[in-house]
Parts: C-alpha cells; sequence; structure tokens
C-alpha cells in the first residue's frame, strides 16, 4: 500500500525542500526543480522505498495538476536536457489521460538500490495523479546515474513549459 506524500510546486526557482526517503530521488528531484525554475516542496511519509518512489510520483501529480490545468496554463511543454554522455528529451501534455511511453529502459540499473526502474514508478505515480501524457525518449547515453539526471531536467524544463501561460 502507497503512503501518501505532501506536496506544493511554484514557478520561481527558489530553494526546494524534497524528502521522499530514497536518496537518489531527492536528487533527481533537485535537479528537475534547478532545471525547471521550479520551487519544489515535497515530503513522503516514511515506507518501503518502491512505495515512498511512487508517493513522491503521485504528491508531486496532484500539486502540479492546478498549474497545468489553470486557464492560461500551456497544458503542454518540451525539454530535452543533457547529463554528461546522456541525453534525453521528454514531452508532457495535460491530456486527462495517464500514460508513460518511453524508450529508456532502466530497469537493470537498480538506482537507489531499488528493485524496480524508479523513473517508470515515479513517472507512473505522476502521471496517474496530474493526468498527463508523458513521453521520453533517450537519446544517447549509457551511464545509468546520468541518463536517469538528464531525463529528470528534461521533464523539469517540460513540465514548466507546461504550466507557464500560453
Amino acid at each position: 500500500m502507497t503512503q501518501d506524500g505532501v506536496a506544493s510546486v511554484a514557478p520561481g526557482g527558489g530553494a526546494s525542500s524534497i524528502a521522499t526517503g530514497v536518496a537518489v530521488l531527492d536528487h533527481l528531484l533537485g535537479a528537475l526543480a534547478e532545471a525547471g525554475g521550479l520551487e519544489i516542496r515535497l515530503e513522503v511519509a516514511p515506507d518501503e522505498p518502491e512505495s515512498e518512489v511512487d508517493a513522491a510520483g503521485a504528491a508531486l501529480g496532484k500539486a502540479l495538476l492546478p498549474l497545468l490545468t489553470d486557464a492560461g496554463a500551456a497544458g503542454r511543454g518540451f525539454g530535452v536536457t543533457p547529463a554528461d554522455e546522456a541525453l534525453a528529451m521528454v514531452v508532457v501534455e495535460a491530456s486527462g489521460k495517464a500514460l508513460v511511453v518511453s524508450n529508456a529502459d532502466l530497469t537493470a540499473s537498480r538506482a537507489g538500490g531499488l528493485r524496480t526502474d524508479l523513473a517508470a514508478a515515479f513517472l507512473n505515480g505522476l502521471a496517474e495523479a496530474a493526468g498527463l501524457t508523458i513521453h521520453v525518449r533517450l537519446i544517447e547515453g549509457e551511464d545509468s546515474q546520468h541518463v536517469l539526471e538528464a531525463m529528470f531536467k528534461a521533464l523539469g524544463v517540460a513540465l514548466a513549459r507546461a504550466c507557464a501561460s500560453a
């Protein structure tokens, strides 16, 4: 059973406060916030790491939903960012249909010691809670840490553009 998380998101890129219980996810969400110029406050109740990842995605999605569906919001956005040798592109749309499509398979990477793909678990929670269609394309990259960082940075840029005025 997934524990709840509490989150808030604001544009402006102020200091973020992220405590998911999974250190690598905290780092990746910090990179997402910085790349997107977002101020994120996120706290997840302690649980099994896999549940914490899902709860973090769901909490962030719930916090983003009002920004994404605001009458003046673009509702869609994209980001292309590097992290060392990795390059990723993420496109999001507030479609009302939760869908994640990705060509990046990180199930074998065991990021943060998790038994599952950290990115897939997080993105599925985010998409479900915010009604997002998310497309992730890994253009280049082999080091799983760099791939994850590029993906989360691109997601931050895409989300910021989707929340911005059209």
